[in-house]
């Protein structure tokens, strides 16, 4: 893989991101490197601040939105993500791609910047196969699941724009879908 463009990763929760993220990660170390996220929500059991997200409280990351040291923002489920500037800078630092992981809201946001990057969905095979996934993690709330589906069908919605994202992919098979990623990388 040859030096790329940063990489901007989409697709509802629950549909494998992390996971294809995670693999492209072990498998060319040093290549790429993650932008964490900023986010007003609270960690999750097996989350650290730092290396899954930054967990910031909402005050302190609305008074940054507002002196623009972010690239992309989202409010989503009560809470606000965010890709802040220096996190992207950071890793172009090391002379690393940057990987992006952020839903359809912030992907607007980049395709609008200066940022030229690749812009991949992640798909699920079927709407039930993602609630079984989300059920299945066993931390989200009966209304959570049905906000995070109610948002997949929104977000999976912009994959029908023709030309907004360079490569979907549908998540049925992990090996099959991260093949189709690094290819759509190397396409590049």
């Amino acid at each position: 893989m040859s030096k790329l463009r940063p990489v901007v990763m989409c697709g509802p929760s629950g549909v494998g991101k992390g996971t294809l993220i995670n693999r492209l990660m072990a498998d060319f170390p040093g290549r790429f490197g993650f932008s964490v996220s900023h986010t007003t929500r609270a960690p999750r059991p097996g989350e650290e601040d730092g290396v899954h997200y930054n967990f910031v409280q909402k005050a302190a990351m609305e008074a940054d939105i507002a002196a623009g040291k972010f690239l992309e923002y989202a409010h989503v489920h009560e809470n606000i993500y965010g890709t802040s500037l220096a996190a992207v800078e950071a890793v172009a630092q090391k002379g690393q791609v940057c990987v992006l992981d952020i839903d359809v809201q912030g992907a607007e946001i980049v395709k609008k910047s200066s940022l030229d990057a690749l812009f991949v969905f992640i798909s699920p095979p079927s709407m039930e196969e993602l609630e079984a996934r989300l059920r299945g993690r066993g931390t989200e709330k009966e209304e959570s699941i049905q906000k995070r589906l109610a948002n997949a069908a929104g977000e999976m919605a912009k994959t029908k724009v023709e030309g907004f994202f360079h490569a979907v992919i549908v998540n049925d098979d992990l090996d099959r879908a991260y093949g189709e990623l690094k290819t759509a990388i190397d396409a590049q």
